[in-house]
């Protein structure tokens, strides 16, 4: 009788954990592969904790940060380099967050907001009224 029992529970905690694991939650739509705009890189957007973050995973081709205004940056490799930083989900958009752009070398505040396959991040100073938007495409 207690194999029946542990076996049930078992089998009701593993359906639970299932469950909560295939349904995540309306701000967890974000998480996945996008192409930058310019398809030149693939971006990955994760979630730890409640914030979201953004590292590229591939590049099309090998590039260091040269123009990091950290000096002992600008030797790293830009494939595993996370540009996106500590978004919260905040009624339909992430906020409060920061976008490094390798390019110019410059991080950015940034929010962003999803619509179906594309990923609407503008980056700005101050205000975002001052700042420019670009479109990532999702991959998966």
């Amino acid at each position: 009788m207690k194999k029946i029992i542990s076996f049930s529970f078992a089998l009701t905690l593993l359906f639970t954990l299932s469950f909560a694991k295939s349904n995540p939650t309306v701000a967890d739509k974000i998480i996945g592969v996008y192409w930058s705009p310019k398809k030149d890189a693939k971006i990955e957007i994760y979630k730890t904790g409640d914030r979201y973050f953004g590292k590229s995973i591939w590049t099309e081709t090998k590039r260091k940060d040269l123009k990091n205004p950290n000096p002992s940056l600008r030797n790293r490799d830009l494939l595993g380099t996370q540009l996106f930083t500590n978004f919260i989900y905040k009624d339909e958009t992430y906020e409060d967050g920061k976008i490094y752009d390798p390019e110019s070398g410059k991080t950015y505040d940034c929010k962003m907001s999803f619509n179906g396959k594309r990923l609407k991040v503008r980056g700005y100073i101050g205000i975002s009224l001052f700042g420019r938007t670009e479109i990532f495409e999702r991959i998966m």
